[in-house]
């Protein structure tokens, strides 16, 4: 069975089947399409993953690659971006395989089915003329009959009208055979049109047009073998990875079974044993006889005459008490979480961004203003009204980028407040570094309360040294000062004369040492290579850290 000769008359029918033929063939690249998309997204957010939990130092270096469940995890890691790699094997499989030989084969379908209707509608056209010229021709005859009729009775009525001249009688009688003999040519004419017709038509409808549909039937019947191939395909591609993914699978199931929990309790021990004896009981002290009291060994380091040990900055009570716990820092919009004159610098910055950015709105304002002038003095460049939109936007946009600016002043002058009563000076705001204070930084008469400590402590008796020594001196060897080792390096952006105690003079351009950070204090402790050491304005320099 062929549409030629069943479907003869369902022309119509046969140009929507092929369509919706073509639409799915389409249909189905565009879900492969977007299939590879998925495809490929999922195997980036793979990789993407496994890039974010992969440990960023080599394993030589980190001592979490001993533990048997870090090994497992990157194992695993590992394995997930190989599966991602073959995610993207499928989408590149489907992509050049489906959607491009699909697609290909699509437009050259669509071309042969364009060619093969194209033909069918001329077929069409051309019968439909014949029939129009045999409607004329038949018109034609049928008109030249009545006339001729017509003009018969004239000459009749004439030829019995004693009244009517032998003249008249002659030409009644001569028109009405030229009637007769247009009317004969015409009846000629449209038998001779109607055979054409008819032979026209059984070609049309016998031989044409079931050609036409037999190849509409090939040309659809091979887009639909093809589209199944393009099904199968979907399924071959998934079928080439499972074989690696399996691999993969199993490599996960390796990794998880190889975590030995007893192995790793075995390597953090040797990773961190430090080798200390525990300490011993902590002795009571009678405060009630306070002249016949001995201090004991164990006690905290109260010195023998009754007062509790000052201890410096630079010792540390959260290693004497390995349990305490850090107090979290809440971030606020106003930086006080931060030092005070690292909350200046913050509060500096943001005015300025906002300043920066006030202006702008400002000058675009000033600019939309000049533009809906010109607009209105030269009605044909634009209309003014359409600038009211954007020049409201801009007036909102400076009243709220004022407010803020006047928040963060308040916030500044606050913070300036507090830096000034810390340090007991007046800096300025000013476009240029600050200069030094009279005095010598904070933090140099902490170095010297200490050396004085150190040096005090030095001079007592060596019975007294052991009676007041800490339980917990193991823990605060790890805390000794080793010689200070440069941190970074700095260059000076301006010169600066060192003349307060604690601070050291720096031509513009020098290439120093960093010694030691800005603390919050606006001092930054550096270190010349000539020799000297000792504080410096932390803006007055460039600094890079190691």
């Amino acid at each position: 069975m062929d549409w030629g000769t069943e479907l003869w008359d369902q022309f119509e029918v046969l140009e929507r089947h092929t369509q919706w033929g073509l639409d799915l063939l389409d249909r189905y690249v565009k879900f492969v399409k977007e299939r590879t998309e998925v495809e490929q997204a999922y195997a980036k957010q793979l990789r993407s993953l496994v890039k974010k939990y992969l440990p960023k130092r080599p394993a030589k270096d980190d001592p979490e690659s001993k533990f048997s469940q870090q090994q497992s995890f990157v194992q695993i890691l590992q394995e997930v971006n190989d599966f991602a790699g073959q995610r993207e094997l499928v989408a590149e499989n489907l992509s050049v395989r489906v959607c491009l030989e699909l697609a290909k084969y699509s437009q050259e379908m669509k071309h042969e089915r364009k060619m093969h209707f194209q033909e069918g509608r001329r077929a069409q056209q051309q019968l439909e003329s014949g029939f129009k010229q045999l409607e004329n021709s038949k018109r034609k005859f049928e008109r030249d009959c009545r006339e001729a009729e017509k003009a018969a009775q004239t000459a009749e009525r004439l030829d019995q009208d004693i009244n009517a001249t032998k003249a008249d009688v002659e030409k009644a009688k001569q028109q009405a055979h030229l009637r007769s003999h247009m009317a004969e040519e015409s009846k000629n004419e449209y038998a001779a049109q109607l055979q054409r017709f008819n032979r026209d038509q059984a070609h049309f409808y016998f031989s044409q047009m079931p050609q036409i549909f037999d190849k509409l039937q090939d040309m659809d019947e091979r887009r639909a073998t093809h589209l199944g191939a393009g099904y199968g395909l979907l399924s071959e591609a998934e079928l080439q990875v499972v074989p690696i993914i399996a691999k993969c699978l199993e490599g996960m199931k390796v990794a998880a079974d190889a975590v030995d929990a007893k192995n790793d309790s075995q390597v953090l021990i040797e990773l961190h044993k430090s080798g200390f004896a525990r300490p011993g009981d902590v002795e009571f002290e009678d405060f009630s006889q306070p002249m016949n009291r001995v201090p004991s060994d164990s006690s905290l380091g109260t010195p023998s005459d009754g007062r509790p040990e000052l201890r410096g900055p630079g010792r540390s009570r959260a290693k004497r008490w390995p349990f305490s716990k850090k107090n979290k820092t809440v971030v606020t919009e106003d930086f006080s979480h931060l030092p005070p004159e690292q909350q200046r610098k913050r509060l500096q910055q943001q005015l300025e961004e906002r300043s920066r950015e006030l202006q702008k709105e400002v000058d675009q304002r000033e600019a939309l203003k000049k533009m809906k002038d010109v607009y209105e003095k030269t009605p044909q460049m634009g209309d003014p009204a359409s600038l009211e939109p954007r020049i409201t936007e801009t007036l909102n946009n400076i009243e709220r980028l004022k407010l803020e600016v006047q928040k963060y002043e308040a916030w500044l002058a606050e913070a300036e407040s507090r830096v000034l009563s810390n340090r007991g000076d007046s800096l300025g705001r000013h476009t240029r570094p600050p200069d030094p204070p009279a005095s010598a930084p904070p933090d140099s008469s902490n170095s010297n309360n200490r050396s004085q400590d150190n040096k005090e402590s030095s001079e007592e008796p060596l019975s007294e040294e052991g009676q007041d020594a800490p339980i917990y001196t193991e823990f605060d060897e790890d805390f000794e000062e080793e010689p200070a080792s440069p941190i970074g390096h700095c260059v000076a952006i301006y010169h600066f004369e060192g003349s307060s105690e604690g601070t050291i003079s720096m031509a513009e351009g020098e290439d120093l040492s960093l010694m030691e950070e800005d603390k919050g204090d606006g001092w930054t402790r550096v270190r010349r290579k000539q020799g000297g050491e000792g504080y410096v304005p932390t803006s007055y320099l460039r600094v890079t850290l190691n």
